[in-house]
């Protein structure tokens, strides 16, 4: 007798609201990605145009100085406004739903890159990086319930591919626009400026993206029992979900205290190595780095869906820590076969390495931290979770 192979179920089928949200919420990411590397891109041309008179006079040295101790703060203040952005806009989402929280986040963190574009004093920039960090720190943790609460299980590895690539798309976009339009002391503003655009997404997130399902089913439950007598934060730090909250933390904080200095201070140990006469390497390295990263967030969570979590964050690990040994245990040298006559080949080969080793966990955590906490408070409970981790490095 013939085999009948029925049609794919209506529950598994992949509708016009679902590719919606995968769009918004790649969209969001890859402006995430966009918003975090922006900074260590142009931290040295923008402070070096608002060294004090005083400073200036003193030399290079108290120069560089100034500009390295404003740039450590200015960093600071973006993890730390990430950390609560992360936990408000979560927050937030898990009240009054995915959709409009994000659309809050985005519209948050691109009118205040946008403000940058004015800053004429360090504590500005500050001051607006900071804001900045609220809106996106939040999208994250919005932008991962949505897609993985919209689409079916078994397409999550593939969401959470898409995930870790999109951010990862956004370093390479600084990176392009970098080398098409290099910074300097007046145009770094505009690249500041570009980081605003992606305001244009909220109008179509809120036009075209369905609210997520299970949210709404989470509420309609929830409104039907009693009374809660804890909001969704103290929830996520106490009873049965305290253990999954404490672990996520611990993870991606092992994560980012890892890998951040290996990523963020690559522009300027790259343009340090390259030295004046070669202001494009800078922005060639970070483009070298995220595309390695595009392709580890991307893989990694297709070849670890099938293991168990704790396993592949073990071999994630392992692959960092023998990329790192090699590529640091190894000296520096800026000479031999030239890719573009600006970058050697085999420091090339380096810094995408290291973009590989260093990032793959973030194609893992979309996978791994909605499945520690359910739907009523999951959009709280991952971004308390990355966002605090992000802000272990400080």
């Amino acid at each position: 007798m013939k085999e009948v192979h029925s049609p794919v179920s209506t529950k598994d089928a992949i509708t016009r609201g679902m590719q919606m949200t995968l769009l918004a919420g790649f969209m969001g990411w890859m402006m995430d990605g966009y918003e975090q590397a922006l900074f260590p891109t142009l931290a040295g041309p923008a402070l070096k145009s608002m060294v004090p008179s005083d400073v200036a006079a003193l030399g290079s040295s108290a120069i560089n100085s100034w500009v390295g101790g404003w740039m450590g703060w200015i960093t600071s203040a973006f993890l730390i406004g990430a950390a609560l952005g992360g936990a408000a806009f979560g927050w937030l989402g898990d009240r009054i739903g995915r959709v409009k929280a994000m659309s809050f986040s985005i519209l948050f963190y691109s009118i205040f890159s946008g403000v940058c574009y004015f800053a004429t004093d360090p504590t500005h920039l500050a001051g607006a990086r900071f804001m900045a960090a609220l809106g996106m720190g939040g999208e994250w943790a919005l932008g991962v319930a949505l897609v993985m609460e919209a689409w079916p299980e078994r397409h999550r590895s593939k969401m959470a591919a898409a995930i870790g690539v999109a951010a990862n798309l956004g370093m390479v976009l600084v990176g392009c626009v970098a080398l098409a339009y290099p910074a300097d002391g007046h145009s770094w503003r505009i690249h500041f400026l570009i980081g605003a655009s992606p305001a244009i997404l909220t109008l179509l997130i809120r036009l075209f993206v369905p609210e997520s399902e299970k949210w709404e089913r989470s509420v309609k439950k929830e409104a039907a029992g009693p009374t809660p007598t804890r909001s969704k934060i103290e929830e996520v730090f106490s009873g049965e979900l305290l253990g999954s909250t404490l672990a996520g933390i611990a993870m991606v904080s092992v994560v980012f205290v890892g890998t951040w200095g290996a990523v963020q201070w690559i522009p300027l140990w790259v343009s340090e190595l390259a030295g004046p006469e070669n202001p494009r390497a800078k922005a060639l390295a970070m483009v070298i780095v995220s595309v390695g990263a595009c392709t580890s967030t991307f893989i990694a969570p297709l070849l670890l869906a099938g293991q168990p979590r704790r396993r592949g964050y073990q071999l994630l690990c392992l692959f960092a820590l023998a990329a790192t040994v090699w590529i640091y245990r190894t000296p520096a040298n800026w000479s031999g076969t030239m890719l573009f006559d600006i970058f050697p080949v085999m420091m090339a080969v380096k810094v995408f390495v290291l973009g590989m080793a260093a990032t793959a966990f973030f194609g893992f955590f979309p996978l791994y931290l909605p499945e520690l906490f359910p739907t009523r408070v999951r959009a709280t409970g991952q971004g308390i979770c990355y966002n605090t981790g992000r802000s272990a490095v400080n």
